[in-house]
């Protein structure tokens, strides 16, 4: 199965051990997507400020900054703070582990050993999102560039008309210079008029 390069999406995984980023990436390769690995919190915090991830696989046993840790500075970031983090933790986690990673902000936990099916389709469901956020941003850059052409267009027949204006131009430009208000209101936040 190929995959267009451009709907491809970043994964960032985080454990300290090797050989578990061995087994992950081993598991999510079927996904085609960029795997990025990340050893440690500190790194996976790195990793999240240099670029955009769709999910993060989170290990929550690591030594110096743990899982929870991690999760949580990733979510005290305004540039990171949306991307959804899916803890991995082990059999012998506590009941207190999902009360935790929850009232932290992850959107889901993972027990090891990692059913591969399982977690494949907890990750494609969070690729779909992903893409869906994108498009609905990109739909949104494009409706504000129509609207800022517009603005752009009534700017110029209202410098015209103040050019070479005459008496009998003056309601003419008042109307313009209305419609252009409105506009401009429809773009401010929650499209507030300006009158």
């Amino acid at each position: 199965m190929s995959i267009n390069p451009a709907d491809q999406c970043s994964i960032l995984i985080v454990d300290d051990m090797e050989e578990n980023l061995v087994a992950f990436e081993a598991v999510l390769g079927p996904l085609h997507q960029r795997l990025v690995r990340a050893q440690s919190g500190e790194q996976a915090l790195k990793c999240m400020l240099r670029q955009e991830f769709a999910v993060v696989l989170l290990d929550v046993r690591m030594p110096d900054m743990d899982g929870f840790e991690t999760a949580a500075n990733i979510k005290r970031l305004d540039q990171t703070k949306d991307v959804p983090i899916i803890l991995v933790t082990g059999t012998e986690a506590g009941s207190d582990y999902a009360y935790r990673g929850y009232a932290i902000g992850a959107a889901d936990f993972i027990t090891k050993p990692v059913d591969p099916w399982v977690l494949r389709t907890k990750i494609s469901v969070f690729l779909d999102l992903h893409r869906k956020n994108r498009q609905l941003a990109l739909r949104a850059v494009a409706a504000d560039t129509d609207r800022l052409t517009e603005i752009t267009e009534r700017l110029t027949q209202i410098e015209l008309l103040l050019r070479n204006r005459t008496e009998a131009d003056a309601d003419g430009l008042a109307d313009r210079i209305g419609q252009l208000e409105r506009t401009v209101g429809g773009l401010l936040p929650g499209g507030m008029d300006t009158e």
